[in-house]
């Protein structure tokens, strides 16, 4: 089927679902493939749940009227996705970066939809299949659009931007995020940026950071906008306060490290007529959830759960920023950083050091990466070999920072320390 014709399917009810489990009334099923799964098989369920249409590219699964054959289901999902972003008049914002990218999206959402009809990736949909279910969840009056991009390799953000076509860009940072697949710093330079390259080549505009050097050298032929420049960190001990203007923003992020992610987000709203008062509001009234730089209050400790994600830029800065916090007694539990390659041991190892040399009155060292480094005590090889010494060491009185990758779970601490 033409895209166009399936287009004029999909605006009789702007509905498009690819789990049956979560199926919606009058919705277009799309018979997705995984490694476990075919989606195919799940059609005819897809209609009696009811869905209106199911595409399908396996013939024998074509067994009634309502269930439409094409080549590739992904592609004509990603096809589909491109001819509605064609057809809105939103304007979108397109959004990667190695670290602090979802927390960006959310305060920038935050601001935006106080004046303008917003819609925004949710959650982590940022890939090949979440970048289009992002577009097609916008209504056709949808004002602003914010699309997070992920990456894991060369390619993958240029090809996202070639679906979601966004007329500003915003990059949070560079840092040592999925090295494996990229090949090294050097690669997630060059992968992140070709969202600059879409930009240039479509004469769009890019946010940047003025104070990083790689934005700024990446976008000399991009048209820029900088941060306001009347924004500045006020202290991070350990919620962020800004200034801006004549305004005293307090957020409740903490660490240094979201001082940026506020500030782009300040930066957004300026440049889009949202008054300060307003912005100040929004701000102050986004709370981060789902395991990202969240304080907790428990018993006598104040818990800083930072366990969504990680990589070895974020882990550095995670700590530094929970050394200079003002606290008495601090302790850090820190698990594995995945999808690293070669370089595992080695950015374990630079981890494990600089933990170590900050004389906190604490750490602990959780998982097979971890455990390879040359630390004598406080190595975990799993959770439970964890759990089993932690259990009878349940501190008081104390600033705790958990932070991993999102394999490792590392919430389950915060279970622990009840």
């Amino acid at each position: 089927m033409e895209i166009a014709k399936l287009y004029n399917l999909y605006t009789q009810h702007y509905l498009v679902d690819t789990d049956t489990r979560n199926i919606r009334k009058n919705t277009i099923f799309f018979a997705l493939k995984g490694d476990n799964f075919n989606g195919n098989s799940f059609a005819e369920e897809a209609l009696k749940l009811g869905a209106i249409y199911a595409i399908v590219d396996e013939e024998v699964y074509q067994t009634q009227d309502a269930i439409i054959l094409v080549p590739n289901v992904l592609e004509t999902l990603q096809q589909l996705a491109n001819y509605h972003r064609k057809q809105l008049k939103a304007t979108i914002i397109g959004l990667t970066g190695s670290n602090g990218k979802t927390t960006t999206k959310e305060l920038i959402f935050a601001v935006l939809s106080k004046k303008y009809k917003t819609i925004a990736t949710k959650g982590n949909l940022n890939n090949h299949i979440g970048v289009p279910l992002t577009l097609l969840s916008m209504p056709i009056d949808t004002e602003m659009g914010i699309v997070e991009m992920g990456a894991n390799h060369q390619k993958e953000i240029e090809f996202l931007s070639n679906i979601c076509e966004p007329d500003f860009g915003y990059i949070t940072n560079f840092g040592k995020a999925h090295l494996e697949g990229f090949g090294g710093v050097e690669g997630v330079i060059k992968g992140k940026s070709e969202l600059y390259q879409f930009l240039e080549q479509n004469n769009k505009i890019a946010f940047i950071n003025p104070d990083d050097k790689i934005q700024v050298d990446k976008t000399k032929n991009v048209t820029t906008i900088p941060f306001q420049p009347s924004i500045a960190l006020k202290e991070a001990n350990p919620l962020v306060q800004l200034y801006y203007d004549n305004l005293v923003i307090n957020s409740n992020l903490i660490g240094t490290y979201n001082y940026t992610n506020i500030a782009i987000a300040i930066t957004i709203g300026n440049y889009f007529k949202v008054k300060d008062d307003v912005i100040k509001e929004a701000i102050e009234g986004y709370e981060s959830t789902n395991n990202r730089s969240q304080i907790i209050n428990q018993n006598s400790n104040v818990i800083i759960l930072d366990a969504y994600n990680a990589n070895p830029s974020s882990m550095k800065v995670a700590l530094e920023n929970f050394q200079a916090l003002k606290a008495d007694h601090k302790i850090v539990i820190l698990g594995d950083m995945f999808e690293l390659g070669d370089a595992s041991l080695q950015e374990h190892q630079q981890i494990v050091n600089m933990a170590t040399q900050m004389n906190f009155n604490g750490y602990y060292f959780v998982g097979e990466h971890f455990y390879q480094t040359k630390e004598n005590e406080n190595l975990f090889k799993t959770f439970d070999d964890f759990k089993n010494d932690f259990e009878d060491n349940i501190p008081n009185n104390s600033y705790i920072l958990i932070k991993g990758s999102r394999g490792m779970r590392l919430e389950r601490v915060v279970e622990l320390l009840k």
